[in-house]
């Protein structure tokens, strides 16, 4: 029992003892840019709003990254990496970043749209013959707006397939958690969130590209858009500047995350990132280049449900106003150990990321915050290039 009390009370001196972390390391990741007086202001009521949200959460560390106009103003990591080694946040280390990993699915789609190569209103048969037939067809366009009947997570995958975190050698073995499953109501008709839907639209991805979907999703976004820090969370490899994972106990503080396998959902919430790769992505969504206008157009634009009531959902993003009106998309994430929040302002050209070793995370109105004080100091409010 000494025993046990003494390393309580080690774990919880580690809990208070956050607030005298490291709060600031080096921007060792790229040189940044010369900024102004109005710049390096904007920087500071985020840091100070990071800084705070840390302390009041105990999270043991967070990495936050700002572009403006596709060019990164502002890289920092605060806090521990590696709570046990002493190894501090540097704008290098990869965090868990959950469900943004569906933008990456999301994106694979449009670029594979763009190419002729995916019908979004195809059944998904099409692309996915193994998938069984259910009482209403599906189609992508309903999977990427969740709106195609297919069922979240439940409690008892964790004690039944998912039990003792097995690894999913394909995308294929992964469906069959929830392929013999009804629809849980006519595709179309509601929306209803579900990772489950993403695993199988990854499928399609598959289909349609004629590749795993971790090669197509490298193919299509990532090594175009040069985001080296950015794919699957392998749990067996050795994947350099991987962040440790922690959780919050409610008596001792932060505790090593348990060991989780996301090879289930690769597309779901699977994937590893950094802030800087997060806004580097997200900038090239903000105008025509990488994807075309009316590619653009057709991921950004809300889908309808057949009463016509507006989903604020694209291809994958949420997409609304802020409370100036300014538009904006985003997405966040949250798992076990880790939580990441990607926000962009479309017309002032400004993408913010930020991400964490345990959860909580950081919320909307704090990234669309930090988001509203760049875009002031820019005075960056350009009409876009494409509209909606």
């Amino acid at each position: 029992m000494k025993c046990h009390l003494s390393v309580s009370k080690f774990v919880l001196f580690l809990a208070i003892s956050l607030v005298s972390l490291p709060t600031q390391a080096a921007e060792l990741y790229h040189p940044l840019p010369e900024r102004s007086s109005a710049i390096r202001a904007a920087i500071e009521k985020s840091r100070a709003l990071i800084r705070a949200g840390q302390e009041d959460r105990k999270i043991p560390g967070v990495s936050v990254a700002v572009a403006v106009n596709g060019q990164v103003i502002w890289s920092e990591g605060l806090g521990w990496a590696d709570l046990e080694q002493k190894i501090v946040v540097s704008p290098l280390a990869r965090f868990r970043i959950g469900s943004v990993s569906k933008m990456f699915c999301a994106v694979a789609v449009a670029a594979l749209v763009e190419q002729g190569r995916l019908d979004l209103d195809a059944p998904v048969q099409q692309y996915v013959p193994y998938f069984p037939e259910k009482r209403w067809p599906i189609t992508a366009r309903q999977l990427a707006g969740h709106m195609a009947g297919i069922r979240h997570y439940r409690d008892e995958d964790y004690s039944g397939p998912l039990a003792g975190a097995p690894h999913f050698t394909s995308v294929r073995d992964g469906l069959a958690i929830f392929a013999g499953n009804p629809l849980e109501f006519q595709p179309g008709t509601k929306y209803q969130y579900s990772s489950y839907g993403f695993n199988l639209l990854s499928a399609v991805v598959e289909g349609a590209a004629g590749e795993s979907y971790l090669d197509a999703v490298n193919r299509l976004v990532t090594e175009p858009l040069g985001l080296l820090a950015t794919g699957a969370d392998h749990p067996y490899y050795i994947l350099p500047n991987r962040s440790r994972f922690y959780w919050l106990s409610e008596n001792d503080g932060p505790l090593n995350a348990r060991f989780i396998d996301s090879s289930y959902k690769w597309a779901g919430g699977g994937f590893l990132s950094t802030p800087d790769d997060l806004v580097h992505f997200a900038s090239a969504l903000l105008q025509p280049g990488f994807l075309r206008a009316e590619t653009l157009k057709l991921m950004f634009t809300p889908r309808q449900l057949a009463n016509g009531e507006s989903t604020g959902v694209g291809i994958g993003w949420r997409v609304d106003r802020d409370e100036q009106n300014r538009r904006r998309f985003h997405h966040g994430g949250t798992i076990l150990g880790g939580g990441a929040i990607l926000l962009a302002l479309r017309d002032e050209k400004v993408a913010v990321a930020i991400v964490t070793n345990q959860l909580p995370r950081f919320s909307n109105d704090e990234a669309g915050q930090i988001a509203a004080w760049f875009a002031e100091a820019y005075g960056n409010n350009q009409n876009g290039s494409y509209s909606q």
